[in-house]
């Protein structure tokens, strides 16, 4: 009865849609089409008179059909919220993706089938394979593994990296990274060392996002002979942001001479936008008496023994801008004599008011005296000279001390 209907209905094309978003089934011998078999009869079906008709359900209008996995996880994650947008919940816990399809394997479960084609092979011995079913033994053992498996998942997801503690308490700045990552022919950098400078949380106005917050990093590399360097990196997350900056800093390296292997050639002056450092030469067993930040740098590069002083902003980037703008600009003993066709000289304590001779031109030494103009006009600090001239007040003499 259902057939002869649908014959007739077909006949005189009276058979319209009644659901939208079922596929069209053609019909052999005809111009028409069923849209609503599908509904009609919810299951796949054939149809012999007075045509052949091939059946089959097709939601497309189905939410988990019109929907990706990316667009559902942002539904799940409220990554496209109106909060999200504008900045809000900052202080709530970031709920992050997870794999479901971890630790699942196709066709397995608690009954133990096994099904040709997913579990099992379909053909073996050249016959082919039915649906079967594992023993009981069987069964609870391969349970058990996969029920051992998730916890040691679960196990390693709680255990906490312990990484070597930087400056002070939580502070990123000092932190030891691992070297950075093989480059493309396969060279690696296993004797470079690689230090965190600053992390920091950065924010940028978007027109559609709002406030999004990102992660710079600021991470110097060196293997303590000269070869440094540093870069910034910028990611969504701490770890991502680190890997870029190191990757990138290796990229970015700078041969700086150091004078006997453990202390710079001269003083150095260095200014870059609103940060000063006045930098000075220091005789072997001195120390590192600087900020922190070049502290880290100078032991990446391989100077021992310097003194320093940060003036004006004591902004991290700006303090390793003027480091390495001032030691790549230094010059070495021979070039200075090169450049003045003259001895080039040091007084030492050893030697008392005889200079040594630690540098000689390798032209003809010039015999008339170095003109005005080529003089460096030295600016002099006011605090050095007065403790030159024993001027320097200890900071406690105006301090009242009060007597019990």
């Amino acid at each position: 009865m259902a057939a002869a209907a649908i014959g007739r209905a077909c006949s005189y094309g009276a058979f319209r849609a009644a659901w939208r978003g079922f596929a069209s089934v053609p019909v052999k011998g005809s111009c028409c089409s069923y849209s609503s078999l599908a509904w009609a009869f919810q299951t796949r079906c054939s149809i012999s008179a007075p045509w052949n008709v091939m059946v089959q359900q097709c939601r497309q209008s189905s939410f988990f059909n019109t929907l990706t996995a990316d667009e559902l996880w942002k539904g799940a994650l409220a990554e496209t919220g109106v909060g999200v947008k504008k900045g809000r919940g900052k202080r709530r816990k970031k709920k992050l993706r997870k794999n479901l399809n971890r630790g699942q394997e196709i066709g397995e479960g608690r009954s133990g089938f096994l099904w040709p084609g997913l579990n099992a092979p379909v053909i073996q011995s050249g016959r082919v394979q039915a649906v079967t079913q594992r023993k009981k033994e069987e069964r609870e053992r391969i349970q058990s593994e996969i029920v051992q498996q998730r916890d040691t998942w679960e196990k390693r997801r709680k255990i906490k990296v312990k990484r070597e503690g930087g400056w002070s308490g939580k502070c990123w700045g000092g932190v030891l990274l691992d070297p950075p990552d093989p480059g493309p022919n396969g060279e690696t950098y296993e004797d470079f060392e690689t230090r965190v400078i600053e992390v920091k949380n950065v924010f940028c106005m978007k027109a559609k996002e709002g406030r999004k917050k990102s992660i710079r990093a600021l991470v110097a590399v060196g293997n303590g002979k000269g070869a440094a360097g540093f870069a910034m990196g910028k990611a969504g997350d701490r770890m991502n942001a680190l890997r870029k900056a190191k990757n990138k800093a290796i990229r970015c390296l700078h041969f700086i001479e150091t004078y006997q292997n453990h202390t710079i050639y001269h003083d150095i002056t260095v200014k870059f936008k609103s940060t000063t450092i006045r930098m000075k030469k220091q005789n072997k067993g001195y120390g590192l008496h600087c900020h922190r930040a070049i502290i880290t740098i100078c032991k990446l590069i391989g100077i021992e023994d310097m003194y320093a002083k940060v003036s004006g902003s004591k902004n991290l980037i700006n303090i390793t801008r003027a480091l390495f703008k001032g030691l790549t600009q230094q010059e070495t003993h021979q070039q200075l004599a090169n450049q003045k066709s003259l001895y080039v000289v040091e007084f030492r304590e050893e030697q008392g008011p005889l200079p040594i001779v630690v540098a000689l031109p390798e032209g003809n030494v010039r015999e008339d005296p170095e003109p005005e103009d080529e003089v460096p006009d030295t600016k002099l600090e006011w605090s050095d000279v007065k403790e030159a001239q024993g001027m320097k007040k200890s900071p406690w003499v105006n301090v009242r001390r009060t007597v019990w």
